[in-house]
Parts: C-alpha cells; sequence; structure tokens
C-alpha cells in the first residue's frame, strides 16, 4: 500500500450523533468543530490549488509560456519505446516521499515489460513541499542539455538528503556536475523562463485534468485510483496490454472475419 501526498483535509465525521444534553453545551465546546468545519470548507478547493500557488511563485517574471494546458509541457519527458502498447504516465513532485518510493516501483516495472512499456514524466511540485518547485527547474533545467531522466533519478535516490537541506541549489549544482553538465548554464537555466514555462504548464495540464495529489498515475489515460503496489500496477498493465492486443479476423477494427477458401477454390 503507498501513500500519497496532498494538503490534509480535516473533515467531522457524518451523521454523527448527538445526546440531547451535548446539544446544550455551551458554546465555547462546540467552538473546536466549528474550527474545524470552516478549515475544511475552505479546504475542499485546495486539490485545484496546489499547483497555482508555485504558479504565482514563478510567474512574476513576465514569463511567456505556451497554451499548452490541454497537452502540458513539449516535447515530453518520455522514456521507452515510442510504439510501445502502453504509456505509463506519472504527475510526480520530487520532494514528495511517496513518488520517490514509486519511482523505484516504475523503474523495475520498465525492467519487466520492456519495449512493451514507456513512461511519460510531468511536473506537479506541491505547494506544501518547500523545495519541490527549486528540483523540478533543476530537472527541467538538466533536460535541456539532455539529462532530464539522469537528474530525475538523482532527484529521488538522495531526496532524503537534499530535501533538508537550507540550500538546496548547492546539492542541485553537484548532482548537475556529477552528470556532466554544464554547471554555469544549468544554473542559469534553472531560473529561465523557457524552464519555468515548461513547470507551469505541466501544473496546469494536471489540474485540467483532475489531479490534486502525488503520485497521480496514468496508464493509457485512464487514472490508476487503487493503490500503487508492484501487484496492482502490474495487473493495470496487463489489462491495458489484453486491450491493444489484436484480435482474431480483424475484430479490433468491425471488419468481418477472414473468409478461408478451399484450396481448390483459390484463383
Amino acid at each position: 500500500m503507498f501513500d500519497v501526498c496532498f494538503y490534509p483535509l480535516m473533515r467531522i465525521a457524518e451523521n454523527e450523533q448527538f445526546s440531547d444534553g451535548q446539544r446544550n453545551l455551551p458554546m465555547k465546546r462546540s467552538l473546536p468543530f466549528i474550527i474545524i468545519a470552516a478549515v475544511a470548507v475552505l479546504a475542499v478547493g485546495a486539490g485545484a490549488m496546489l499547483y497555482r500557488v508555485k504558479e504565482r511563485a514563478i510567474t512574476g517574471g513576465g514569463v511567456t509560456r505556451p497554451s499548452t494546458n490541454e497537452t502540458g509541457a513539449e516535447p515530453l519527458h518520455v522514456r521507452g519505446q515510442p510504439g510501445a502498447p502502453v504509456t505509463l504516465e506519472e504527475f510526480g513532485d520530487f520532494q514528495c516521499p511517496s513518488c520517490a518510493t514509486e519511482a523505484e516501483v516504475i523503474s523495475k516495472l520498465e525492467q519487466d515489460y520492456g519495449p512493451r512499456l514507456r513512461v511519460v514524466w510531468r511536473n506537479f511540485p506541491l505547494a506544501m513541499h518547500a523545495h519541490a518547485l527549486e528540483a523540478a527547474l533543476a530537472a527541467e533545467a538538466a533536460g535541456l542539455q539532455g539529462h532530464f531522466w539522469e537528474m530525475h533519478d538523482l532527484l529521488y535516490k538522495n531526496q532524503a538528503v537534499w530535501s533538508e537541506a537550507l540550500d538546496v541549489r548547492a546539492f542541485f549544482k553537484m548532482y548537475a556536475r556529477s552528470l556532466g553538465l554544464d554547471v554555469e548554464r544549468f544554473a542559469k537555466d534553472s531560473t529561465s523562463d523557457e524552464v519555468k514555462a515548461r513547470v507551469v504548464s505541466d501544473g496546469e495540464h494536471g489540474v485540467s485534468r483532475g489531479v490534486k495529489n502525488t503520485p497521480t498515475l496514468f496508464i493509457n489515460d485512464r487514472e490508476v485510483r487503487a493503490s500503487f503496489s508492484p501487484e496492482r500496477l502490474h495487473q493495470a498493465i496487463d489489462a491495458a496490454l489484453a486491450d491493444t492486443t489484436p484480435k482474431a479476423f480483424g475484430a479490433d477494427r468491425d471488419l468481418p472475419p477472414a473468409k478461408i477458401q478451399p484450396k481448390g477454390e483459390r484463383k
């Protein structure tokens, strides 16, 4: 069973019963519940706003971003064969512990399914994580030098280290250096409008698809709503493979069954 990262939402138990004596308790006894209810109401729309908070923080510099709300940032960050029958798409946050755990699971799935599976990764840094945005920008900056996935793997592998640091940029520069990147260019790209625009586009795309927490996974455009255990993901991928397997006699294309003629009747 895997957890997800999200803004906690306080809820009052539905259908809670009170005795006549409890209903007459002084107002001060009820005040905590009223406060909790108010917090719950304010938090209902939090999921859609998670990314908006970060967006406002990075678009103040006059970012001109493409209208990619429907597709997210282009080109995609893809690992795997272009013609793979199954695509696993993740909206992730580099500081989310559950995402780090899921990264290991997905890596194993890539080994298990080989050319039958491709992975697409999208940024969805949550406002609740202090360094998630900077990590997303660092990964995108590495991507401009052709090393997005290598930085992706390093950020998750070392998450417990840099996520507690006061100056995360020093760690990100160290990772960039270990990958053989031009560190000066990397540092400059990390604050560039181009990189910011990619993060914003992915986040807006996620919100438009109902993403509220991380990790959120889609397999062939269908959201995986159950646990993200290896067993559950294997089942989902196997089901997607079954849906994409051509059926006998062209039935998957609504074609009539092939007619097999006896040898003597062939022309």
